[in-house]
């Protein structure tokens, strides 16, 4: 049996509460645990304050955008992270100003600064010397004096993580490059503009399990921060080292903790900034970290068989009501997951068996490739894959004409609400055009 984490801090339901839950709402099905969601947050913001007491922390809505859990994020002392128009909207929706969000983006368009800028976005995170160009044909008189510019930086660092969730490196589309002068001049050209320039951002990655590339993005924007006063006179009111702390997707996987995490990121910052007279508010954008051990996703198991393998001599798979369009991550990146059996205790088995769980999709689809799973499995079993909080519900597709499941949350006095429902087959259909010569 695979050993569990030192601390396994991730959330699991009981088989109780996995019974009902999949009665009420059938399966696949997004869980999210409202009181573990807010003591994460409460964690991070408790573990930053004592590191830096003008801290700021942003919940990353990409990783879920439920409009309950951007609300409870919010309810808890989070700004609001968006990426996209349709995430601010969301923030919106859930009763968040739109003073307390920030947007990000690398390719914004003008309707959606517009829209930023209709709803007194908090601050825009510019990413491009075009983006730049573009905000100086918008803003109005006010708001250019009003509206707080945030600058993202590349400040070099490649962190150990997923090619295609790391973000920081120099060859990345995030940003303006420290290193070849380009973040020096868009801070210049804000200047020149008459921009009200609030101060720096970077983002270098995510899933850190490391926090080396962390502590060195910190320490690089601070830096350069520094270099901007000795050359420029500005003094930036701001400095965003990102998100990015891992989480234990399995019992493999050993993040750092919040309080000392965040002690070596704002040390390294601390440490590039003495003496200097630069005293900025410094802000996180952790997603991931607060979210993804909140939920589990529950799967229904249907056939299972086995069948002759090359490289294993049989495998055994397992398929389940759901795939890829509920959980791209194992395609996309290869992610690996915990997955847990529930059922009455007289289905119990000490004996677990390697099997390969696969989704009902047109693909391989292999979810959970050999995974220890009790031997006495059988068709009708639930199994609950642990920390899919995050990145699950808000990339999930209709691939296959499949609907999106959906989301319920354990509330803090034990009853459930569905937070998000399932796609239904009329709005599957609701897009869809027949030209009249075609009907």
């Amino acid at each position: 049996m695979i050993s569990a984490p030192i601390l396994d801090t991730r959330f699991r339901l009981t088989e109780t509460v996995a019974l009902d839950l999949a009665k009420s709402y059938g399966t696949p099905l997004y869980v999210v645990d409202e009181k573990h969601f807010r003591e994460r947050i409460r964690t991070y913001l408790t573990a930053f304050r004592a590191a830096y007491d003008r801290s700021e922390i942003s919940f990353a809505s990409k990783a879920n955008s439920t409009l309950a859990l951007v609300k409870i994020a919010y309810e808890e002392g989070c700004t609001i992270d968006v990426a996209s128009e349709g995430e601010l909207r969301i923030a919106l929706a859930a009763g968040v100003p739109g003073n307390k969000c920030h947007l990000h983006g690398n390719n914004k368009q003008v309707e959606e600064l517009q829209f930023a800028l209709d709803n007194s976005i908090g601050h825009i995170v510019a990413d491009s010397f075009d983006e730049i160009e573009l905000l100086d044909g918008i803003l109005s008189n006010e708001q250019r004096a009003s509206t707080k510019i945030v600058l993202r930086l590349a400040p070099g660092v490649d962190p150990v993580t997923h090619a295609k969730i790391s973000t920081g490196q120099a060859d990345t589309k995030f940003g303006f490059n420290i290193a070849d002068g380009s973040a020096e001049r868009a801070a210049q050209r804000c200047l020149e503009l008459g921009f009200n320039l609030y101060g720096f951002h970077c983002h270098v990655g995510s899933q850190l399990l490391d926090p080396e590339a962390q502590r060195s993005g910190g320490e690089l924007i601070a830096k350069f921060a520094v270099d901007m006063k000795d050359k420029h006179g500005y003094i930036a009111q701001y400095l965003n080292v990102g998100g990015g702390l891992g989480v234990a997707y399995t019992s493999g996987d050993q993040p750092m903790g919040m309080h000392e995490y965040c002690r070596l990121v704002v040390q390294a910052v601390n440490t590039a900034l003495e003496g200097t007279g630069i005293d900025p508010i410094l802000g996180q954008e952790p997603g991931r970290s607060l979210t993804a051990e909140s939920g589990v996703t529950l799967y229904r198991v249907g056939v299972i068989k086995t069948v002759p393998s090359k490289a294993l001599g049989q495998r055994t798979y397992v398929a389940v009501d759901g795939g890829l369009s509920d959980n791209p991550r194992p395609a996309l990146y290869g992610s690996k997951y915990t997955v847990e059996r529930v059922a009455p205790e007289t289905q119990s088995s000490d004996e677990l068996k390697n099997m390969t769980v696969s989704g009902k999709h047109c693909e391989t689809d292999k979810l959970f490739d050999e995974t220890p799973l009790p031997a006495d499995l059988k068709v009708g079993d639930l199994i609950q894959v642990l920390c899919t909080g995050a990145y699950n519900s808000s990339m999930a597709s209709n691939y296959n004409r499949y609907p999106r499941p959906a989301t319920a949350l354990l509330r803090l006095d034990g009853s459930h609400s569905l937070i998000q429902r399932r796609d239904s087959w009329d709005e599957m259909l609701a897009r869809e055009i027949l030209p009249e010569d075609l009907a």
